[in-house]
């Protein structure tokens, strides 16, 4: 519940306050034994979360333009604009 809320340390407090209060909880020293954890580890515990919740793929580049016709032979074309999007995927990691 921690981790994946992402709490910051006054929800972590609340929380674990009320884990305390709770029948068959968590003891007082167990939730300051959890709390100095969550405190020294939490930003790997979030990169960790985010890099399992990905795909194999990830955007590497992304190019993109708008381009307009000169020339056509119907009148009403001229002047269209058309979007050009390039991305290019990779493997997560590499």
């Amino acid at each position: 519940s921690i981790a994946s809320a992402d709490m910051d340390l006054n929800q972590l407090e609340a929380f674990l306050t009320a884990q305390t209060k709770k029948q068959g909880g968590i003891t007082s020293d167990q939730a300051a034994v959890i709390a100095k954890f969550w405190k020294n580890h939490r930003l790997k515990i979030h990169e960790s979360l985010i890099n399992q919740s990905r795909w194999d793929n990830v955007l590497k580049n992304m190019s993109w333009r708008v381009d307009l016709k000169s020339q056509s032979r119907h009148v009403d074309q001229i002047n269209t604009p058309v979007a050009i999007v390039e991305m290019e995927l990779g493997k997560n990691g590499q």
